[in-house]
Order: structure tokens, then sequence, then C-alpha cells
């Protein structure tokens, strides 16, 4: 998996964002289901993280080591930001999302006997 940089002053100044924000943070809630939930929670609690004000769902995954071809679904704030419905072999996550202070941030791996496991959806 290839390391993503932290964000840098010239970064978030070309996202719009003021050139004194690389020192502020957010916070904000990690949700891990299926066979992402090692790589998020610790005895099954969702993880409260800290990360540089406009860092992405890409910094995330980064952060935690996901293997991007095993999100299957990743959600912000209850809404679905997965491009594909139901995705071939490399699922389509809206990697580009900025993480805001405060949200819920949710991935799930392929659920059993769904279309990630190559049954077929009745």
């Amino acid at each position: 998996m290839k390391h993503t940089p932290p964000l840098q002053a010239d970064d978030l100044a070309q996202a719009g964002i003021g050139h004194n924000s690389c020192e502020a943070t957010i916070n904000f809630i990690v949700k891990g289901f299926n066979s992402i939930s090692p790589y998020v929670e610790k005895h099954g609690a969702p993880r409260t993280m800290e990360l540089p004000v406009g860092a992405t769902l890409r910094d995330l995954v980064a952060k935690l080591s996901i293997p991007n071809h095993t999100i299957y679904l990743a959600m912000k704030n209850g809404r679905d930001v997965t491009k594909g419905l139901y995705p071939s072999k490399d699922p389509e996550i809206n990697l580009n999302v900025e993480i805001e202070e405060g949200d819920q941030i949710s991935f799930s791996g392929p659920v059993p006997y769904s279309y990630g496991y190559g049954s077929p959806v009745v």
C-alpha cells in the first residue's frame, strides 16, 4: 500500500483553507464493520480520531492502513459515499470526501451472502 504524506500548508492553501490551518485539527468517530473492523476498532468499540483540517477519506484510509480493495462501503454521517452500487474487483470509493469536525465515518467489507461474496442478490 502506498503511503500518503500528511497535508502541507501549500496543499491546504490550494484547497481554499487558511494558511494557519495546518495546525488545526478535527475530531471524528470511525467505525469498521465486517472484515474492516480489525483495522479500526479495539474490542468492538468505535474509535475517536484526530486529523488535520482538510483531511479526506484517502488520508484516513492511509492512516488506518486499510487496503483499498477490502472496502465495499464507505459512509459519512450515514450517507453512502461509495461510487458504485455493486463493485467489481475494485470497489470505487470516493476517497476525496473531506472529513469535518464531529463526522461519523464508517467502512464495511463485503457482507456474507451479498454481491461482494459472489452471491446473487435476491
